[in-house]
């Protein structure tokens, strides 16, 4: 994997054609905060998206997901500190004048811009602060990394990386950049997540690939069971690498479908890694599953535990409570056959405990990031997820959020 791809700067301005700008416009209640945010590309570009699967969408979501039927796209437009959710038809009439106001500042149509937003539910848009933010933006290939820090909300830090690799024999990037560190549940998108390429990819393919590969990364990350009204996850590919189109059938195609899911998952686990209050990331790995579906179910379950969570953040190695997580997922489960391990230490045979070194098992849950492996003997099914511990922290976080 390492010699196929290359990290590289600036994120979802590295591959060629994409530029970035930011503005702090006050809508964040800190003034001088960076809330604002546009990404382009200098051509049209094919785009493909996932959304949130929430029965309460955000006016943003409605709006991407009616643009995103033609398959095409120039920009998106970003705030941060409101996420226009439950705010009716004035919601969406401001969704659209948001790209309304991008579109005129780019000089493109209004049709080939996205729009997403996020922070807190309920409140309408200050379209005051919007209309005098958006001309401020100045764009540059050198602000990606500013994009990704002007889309967080509660984030501790941004969440971006860029890949170079090759494709018919030239070097190509892609790029990617997520928010996301509460209400985080795996059922898409999980958070705010952004994707960029030179690659050129029709569009079918571009769509069915993002989805896969959402499903193992973005759809195996639980921070606190809550899923979000605003997720949205958006690839541009504008083609400026000049390659013949991918799709199943190309040589190259798993080269860049492999790229696609390093970044996601790269990016997933970081969003992970920065869950509200947490201080451990922890990677779940459910082996042995009768298939990948119950794989799925088991390791889900886990990282959804309120009780496992809080142990985790004790550095407790209470494997009961792993193995009542997975036994209640509603995956195919034999009590008298799975076993657990604890980073590399195997702590349940059979279902049952066995006589293990209890001094490092403690070692190998106090570290920052955890490891559990849960094989159930059943068959060939197998699934990773990532999840966080649940501290004090995320209650000082969710009680104030509004504040």
């Amino acid at each position: 994997m390492a010699e196929l791809f290359h990290e590289i700067d600036h994120c979802v301005t590295a591959p060629q054609g994409f530029r970035a700008g930011t503005t702090a416009c006050g809508i964040k209640s800190d003034a001088g905060i960076k809330d604002l945010a546009i990404l382009v590309s200098d051509v049209p570009c094919t785009v493909a998206g996932v959304f949130t699967t929430h029965n309460l969408r955000a006016a943003p979501v409605l709006l991407c997901q009616e643009r995103l039927q033609d398959g095409q796209g120039q920009a998106v437009v970003v705030n941060s500190g409101n996420a226009n959710c439950a705010t009716g038809e004035q919601g969406l009439h401001n969704a659209y004048r948001m790209t309304e106001l991008a579109a005129t500042n780019l000089g493109l149509a209004p049709e080939l811009i996205f729009c997403s937003s996020t922070g807190i539910i309920g409140r309408q848009l200050p379209m005051e602060k919007l209309e005098a933010g958006i001309p401020q933006i100045e764009l540059s290939r050198e602000y990606g990394d500013a994009f990704a820090e002007a889309i967080m909300t509660t984030d501790t830090r941004p969440k971006r990386l860029a890949l170079e690799f090759e494709i018919e024999g030239q070097a190509v990037r892609l790029g990617g950049v997520t928010k996301g560190a509460g209400m985080i549940r795996p059922n898409m998108a999980t958070m705010l997540s952004y994707l960029t390429t030179d690659v050129a990819v029709e569009r079918a393919w571009l769509q069915q690939e993002l989805r896969d590969a959402v499903n193992d990364s973005y759809n195996m990350v639980s921070v606190d069971g809550d899923m979000s009204t605003n997720d949205t996850c958006l690839i541009f590919a504008n083609g400026l690498a000049g390659n013949t189109p991918l799709n199943a059938q190309h040589p190259d195609a798993e080269t860049f479908r492999q790229a696609l899911r390093y970044i996601t998952r790269y990016l997933a686990r970081e969003m992970a890694r920065d869950g509200e209050g947490a201080t451990k990331l922890q990677t779940i790995h459910v082996r042995g599953a009768r298939d990948k579906a119950d794989a799925v179910l088991a390791a889900r379950s886990l990282t959804r535990s309120p009780l496992w969570q809080c142990a985790l953040a004790g550095g407790d190695p209470n494997w009961g409570r792993i193995a009542a997580a997975a036994g209640s997922s509603g995956c195919e489960f034999d009590q008298n056959a799975f076993d657990i391990f604890i980073g590399e230490t195997q702590i349940a045979a059979k279902g049952m405990a066995i006589d293990y070194d209890q001094d490092q098992a403690h070692a190998a849950m106090a570290g920052d990031e955890v490891l559990i492996t849960i094989d159930l003997h059943l068959g060939n099914g197998e699934a990773t997820a990532w999840g966080c511990d649940l501290t004090h922290g995320y209650i000082d976080e969710n009680s104030l959020y509004t504040r």
